[in-house]
């Protein structure tokens, strides 16, 4: 149901070192009131909401764009399904099949500002029993990252090394 975003951008997500760039300090830094309240309301550690972003948008540096241009505020790349009432933005994305990578195009969810992104992110993974092996994680990266997995978060088969991954590092950066 949602995208995995390009694995092109993987490396740079990810990072070499345990310590993050300035940049991804700074959009870390940006976040962190909006993914402390979401992480409170999921019972998971704010590191863990705030590497779903980080994956999900490259740090930031691909956000999801307005046909005008302007930010979407999707740091997560929800999708707009029939059931959402708001905002919709139309975006290239990679979603896998098969084994493959396929580029394709689907309609996202936009908002007017990171709060109400970060508000909907929780609320959506509250309300949807296939990702209630999300809630109550707490610090388990691996345990947050394979309940999105298995909810069908992405279809990326290595989605939930990724993120637990990333999220290990966020961890290992603030601890």
């Amino acid at each position: 149901m949602w995208a995995a975003r390009s694995q092109g951008a993987t490396a740079a997500v990810m990072g070499d070192g345990a310590d993050t760039s300035p940049d991804q300090q700074a959009f870390l830094e940006s976040i962190a009131p909006w993914a402390k309240e979401a992480a409170d309301k999921l019972g998971v550690a704010p590191e863990l909401v705030s590497a779903h972003a980080a994956l999900e948008s490259g740090w930031g540096q691909r956000p999801l764009r307005n046909a005008d241009g302007s930010s979407t505020y999707n740091l997560f790349g929800i999708k707009a399904n029939a059931g959402w009432r708001g905002n919709v933005a139309e975006s290239a994305t990679t979603e896998y099949g098969g084994g493959a990578a396929l580029k394709t195009s689907a309609r996202f969810r936009a908002y007017p500002d990171q709060a109400s992104a970060f508000r909907d992110y929780a609320q959506m993974l509250i309300d949807n029993p296939r990702f209630h092996g999300v809630l109550g994680a707490g610090n388990n990266a691996h345990a947050f990252a394979a309940g999105l997995a298995k909810g069908g978060y992405a279809t990326d088969p290595a989605y939930a090394a990724k993120l637990a991954r990333l999220a290990g590092k966020l961890q290992n950066v603030s601890g």
